[in-house]
């Protein structure tokens, strides 16, 4: 591959996904595209999943993918909807992530990328898998189980 060849590549690239972000700027609150597409955090105690306790399957609110079961929300008092594990392990990917000076191991939606928040082990809640998934309320949907009847 020649050197120009290279370069105009990943402009390629580089404008594919300059393009992707505009159509999430353009489906998604700006609320929504902070978190899931920019990895901001909202408030804690505000998200509208916090407290929820109705059965279903809580998915990515951008793209729709099953990622947790209710069944693994756990009541934590960190002002985050918790998880103790995802629906399965392919449906998130983890990164690693040292951007506020601590390491910490982010959560994404393996199916569209987007934001979910982070995992935490070790923290001593009494859960099948001692993990904290920390999730943004503004990064899920909840599909409650009454609405698949």
């Amino acid at each position: 591959m020649t050197q120009s060849s290279e370069i105009n590549a990943g402009t390629s690239t580089n404008e594919g996904a300059a393009a992707e972000e505009i159509r999430w700027q353009d489906v998604l609150s700006p609320e929504e595209f902070a978190v899931l597409r920019q990895g901001a955090t909202e408030r804690p105690f505000t998200g509208e999943y916090n407290e929820e306790t109705a059965a279903g399957m809580y998915q990515c609110r951008a793209c729709g993918a099953d990622l947790f079961p209710s069944d693994t929300k756990f009541t934590s008092h960190c002002g985050w909807p918790s998880f103790y594990a995802p629906l399965a392990e392919d449906r998130v990917r983890y990164i690693r992530d040292s951007s506020l000076g601590m390491e910490r191991v982010e959560v994404r939606c393996a199916n569209c990328d987007s934001h979910m928040g982070h995992v935490f082990a070790g923290e001593g809640y009494d859960t099948p898998t001692d993990q904290r998934y920390c999730i943004n309320s503004i990064s899920l949907k909840l599909k409650t189980a009454d609405a698949d009847a």
